[in-house]
């Protein structure tokens, strides 16, 4: 298989972006932290609970739209921040905003991103967040919060899961780096990409570009811009943060990064419009309960007084399905975008959002609901 069109559904274009990128960088797309338990227990988590349909209820026509952070999205999943994207395919952040845009779902940008906040606001013609860190200097805090309002991003997106870096062994296994060296131990993974090779060195460097006016001239590449913002991550911060940066931005607030119901009470108690309840794609404390099985206890603590984001584990439309049931908002996914984005650039994500569209249709007018809101805890087993 080597064409987009032959892509079928999330697997087909994770095999896609394997074909096409370096070792050292698909395996940084698919690892995780320690024995890696959680990327593959929040997908099997969704297994565990089965779907109960009702039938002869007219589907003829099925509604997907859902408002989530204060705008109206056209089906209730979108996209979730992933750094470093023009590593992947050299259109990076502005093919997925165009292709999120397209698609009339959120994007949102990573800190971590090689794309200007200016220049994703600029393209990105659909709903935008920006997720952010509380860095040591809160004068970059700062300076993210107001270059977001100036470029027209419709919520912010607080990450709280990293208090401390977590041990990535697939990462020191195949030798990834930023920016990528073609070194012994990635070298025979970079020499089977040809192609990824090529693209790489004509394009223009890699770089978090809304950290480079931050560290000294002469030191602004990959390596000491990923020290710059490493060395910015605060272990100190706490709830009282939180707080100041809910007031600071003013809009639709998410925190990101929730797995515990008394967490998620505090949150929405603070203000909070939603809470992404995430572990980080299983890249930071291996062991945690999957976001799926974290899901429920959530909302129940929450009472519905805020918006519940389920971030993790999503593969199919019956995914999304399932954490609607159990009390969902909406739903986020990451490495299935980016196995798109791998694969064919822009072209790619639009196929992953078209293909988990589909899913979710069909999957609505097979379990006998006509709309988003329709779905609840009666169908599903196992909630």
């Amino acid at each position: 298989m080597g064409k987009l069109d032959q892509a079928l559904n999330i697997e087909d274009l994770r095999r896609l972006a394997a074909r096409r990128l370096p070792a050292p960088l698909f395996n940084y797309i698919e690892g995780g932290a320690d024995d890696e338990s959680n990327v593959i227990g929040n997908t099997r988590a969704f297994e565990r609970a089965r779907l109960l349909p009702e039938y002869l209820v007219d589907v003829k026509s099925i509604d997907l739209r859902t408002r989530v952070l204060g705008r109206d999205i056209a089906m209730p999943l979108f996209l979730s921040p992933t750094g470093m994207s023009r590593l992947f395919h050299p259109q990076g952040e502005m093919a997925v905003a165009r292709a999120a845009s397209a698609a009339g779902t959120y994007y949102t940008l990573s800190t971590l991103g090689t794309t200007r906040i200016e220049e994703v606001g600029a393209v990105a013609e659909g709903p935008k967040c920006f997720q952010i860190y509380v860095m040591k200097d809160r004068d970059l805090t700062r300076e993210f919060i107001q270059r977001c309002r100036q470029a027209g991003f419709d919520a912010l997106a607080l990450t709280v899961d990293v208090p401390a870096p977590s041990k990535r062994e697939r990462e020191l296994r195949y030798g990834f780096t930023l920016p990528p060296r073609i070194n012994l131990r990635g070298l025979l993974g970079f020499a089977r990409r040809p192609a990824w090779v090529a693209g790489y060195l004509r394009a223009p460097p890699v770089r978090l570009e809304n950290v480079v006016h931050r560290i000294a001239q002469g030191s602004s590449d990959a390596s000491s811009l990923m020290q710059y913002i490493a060395d910015q991550f605060d272990p100190s911060v706490t709830w009282d943060d939180m707080a100041w940066m809910i007031e600071e931005w003013g809009g639709p607030f998410a925190i990101k990064g929730i797995l515990s119901p008394r967490d998620a009470r505090r949150a929405a108690d603070l203000g909070a419009t939603a809470i992404m309840v995430s572990n980080h794609g299983g890249r930071q404390l291996d062991g945690g309960v999957p976001v799926f099985d974290a899901l429920g206890p959530v909302v129940d603590a929450v009472g519905g007084e805020c918006e519940i984001i389920c971030d993790g584990g999503i593969r199919r439309g019956t995914h999304v399905l399932k954490a609607l049931a159990r009390g969902a908002t909406a739903c986020m996914m990451g490495r299935p975008y980016l196995y798109g984005l791998a694969a064919a650039g822009e072209a790619g994500v639009a196929h992953a959002l078209a293909l988990l569209r589909d899913e979710l249709e069909r999957g609505m007018a097979l379990l006998g609901c006509r709309s988003v809101s329709e779905i609840d805890r009666r169908h599903m087993t196992g909630c």
